[in-house]
């Protein structure tokens, strides 16, 4: 019986770039298949091929035993490869019952969507698939971010593929054992399964094989079993890379002003919040998907209304109405979604790291070059982003590489308090240690962190305190001694910690 994908010799180029050289791999019927490599290693454009957005410039590729050479992700769809992109495709102006049934939703003799009809399909393929909580009708674009993932999956599933393809799927999920149900039933079906991830546990607990890309060629192709996470990492790297948190020095500034304090804030999504935040700390933000995080970090930054309570930096009282208010105020915002909210993607990756100093290089008009190159060369290598990738459009930078562009311009702007969130998410474990690594250097410099991460092990390992959200409001306020995966989950979930652990304690203890 033939493969049901089989990848023949196929590259892709981008002007001087190559994307893919010479990637060959075949999946079987039933498999799952993880594919692993860095950021820029390829995986991003070899899903593309499959899924029909771009066409390799040689090579073949057969689905099902025939040839098969998409000239869109609808053909690609209707011959059967279905695509859950870590980018994703949801039209957020549009519902969900009509995201669901996106490019050809059901139409009346008028032409007109048959609205009724289709949010009755779309709550019966959300309940098959386990989504209780998510209305058919709701804009896609009024869910957060974990919910549309979610979208984005059950839409891929619904099509019934013989194969599926999964980038980056549990980047933005609070619940993964969701997802691994939905995996097991599809390949039960003999679904055809290719599953992009950075995460081992995941790698491990699905898949039975593993192809491992490096700077665009295949340099591993092996069973799971018999990998070891020491030979994987040194094929995705090139050398040895082990996901570990670096043990640092408690950096906090004791006996100065807080950097930030916040009290009793409240507005949409955020119900009477308080906490202070010190220099040289970096203070963690934990929650379940949809517990008013998101709703904290934006308010902070002026992007949602505050209707109540205050926010002083350095000990002085401010109302932020903006973003760029708030970096008048030294407080800057990594967002948590990096394509629409965090790059200019028509813009280079100088531009977009220089949009904070542009003022000053610029004279009559007319951006001094030199002393651009000069601002930003200062700030990238605290992000380890390679000087090569300055000229390049943004948009064609792998998403490790955007996150660090971001990053790098968070810094540049000269900000104290640095507010990320998720700033991990979706990329390689060679750029997490990067960005862990500027982190530990912020707070050492005096800088100040609030940090927002889905990977409660980055909260236990790498904050000197956590906030716990629950329903938009704070939980528990855990010192470093106290954190734990068990605990922030339990918390996280409604279980109250003890009464001298709480907010209500930390409180007492300031006033």
């Amino acid at each position: 019986m033939s493969p049901a994908l089989q990848v023949n010799a196929i590259s892709k180029r981008y002007g001087a770039t190559t994307a893919l050289q010479d990637v060959s791999f075949e999946l079987k019927r039933g498999q799952v298949c993880g594919l692993l490599g860095e950021n820029g290693a390829g995986k991003s454009t070899l899903v593309k091929s499959i899924s029909g957005v771009v066409w390799p410039d040689t090579g073949e590729i057969l689905l099902n035993g025939e040839s098969y050479r998409p000239r869109s992700i609808v053909e690609g769809n209707r011959r059967g490869v279905s695509t859950a992109f870590q980018e994703l495709s949801l039209v957020p102006t549009l519902s969900v019952a009509v995201n669901l049934f996106l490019p050809h939703p059901e139409r009346n003799g008028l032409g007109l969507v048959l609205t009724r009809k289709l949010e009755q399909r779309a709550a019966e393929i959300l309940e098959e698939h386990g989504v209780r909580d998510i209305k058919p009708s709701v804009l896609v674009g009024d869910l957060p971010l974990g919910m549309r993932q979610r979208i984005e999956i059950v839409r891929a599933l619904q099509r019934k593929p013989s194969v599926l393809l999964l980038d980056e799927p549990t980047a933005a999920l609070s619940d993964r054992e969701w997802l691994f149900g939905l995996i097991d039933k599809a390949v039960a079906e003999e679904t055809s399964i290719l599953y992009i991830s950075h995460k081992l546990d995941e790698i491990r607990r699905l898949c039975s094989r593993c192809v491992i890309l490096r700077n665009g060629r295949k340099v591993m192709d092996s069973d799971v079993e018999s990998m070891s996470n020491d030979e994987i990492f040194t094929n995705m790297a090139g050398r040895s890379v082990v996901e570990t948190f670096v043990s640092r020095t408690p950096a906090i500034r004791v006996g100065l002003a807080p950097r930030l304090e916040v009290r009793n804030l409240k507005g949409p999504g955020v119900e009477d919040v308080s906490f202070k935040l010190a220099p040289g700390e970096c203070l963690g933000v934990a929650g379940l998907e949809g517990h008013g995080q998101s709703s904290l970090f934006k308010a902070l930054v002026g992007l949602s209304p505050v209707t109540g309570g205050t926010i002083a930096v350095d000990g002085i009282h401010v109302a932020i109405r903006s973003p760029r208010e708030a970096l008048k105020h030294g407080v800057a915002l990594v967002p948590e979604e990096r394509k629409s909210e965090g790059i200019f993607s028509d813009l280079t990756t100088m531009a977009n790291i220089s949009m904070p100093v542009i003022d000053g290089v610029t004279r009559f008009g007319l951006v001094n070059r030199a002393a651009e190159r000069r601002a930003v060369g200062a700030v990238t290598p605290s992000v380890n982003l390679s000087e090569r990738f300055l000229g390049y459009g943004i948009g064609a930078l792998s998403g490790g590489n955007q996150q660090k562009a971001i990053l790098a311009r968070a810094l540049i702007s000269g900000a104290k308090c640095l507010l990320l969130f998720d700033p991990t998410r979706g990329v390689d474990v060679g750029a997490k240690q990067n960005i862990y690594a500027m982190m530990a250097a912020f707070v050492r410099d005096g800088g100040s962190l609030l940090f927002c991460s889905t990977e409660l092990d980055e909260l236990v390992h790498l904050c000197d305190r956590c906030l716990v959200m629950y329903r938009n409001a704070i939980a528990g306020d855990l010192p470093r001694e106290e954190l734990s995966q068990d605990r922030l989950l339990s918390i996280a979930s409604g279980f109250r910690p003890q009464p001298d652990v709480g907010l209500a304690a930390a409180s007492q203890k300031g006033a």
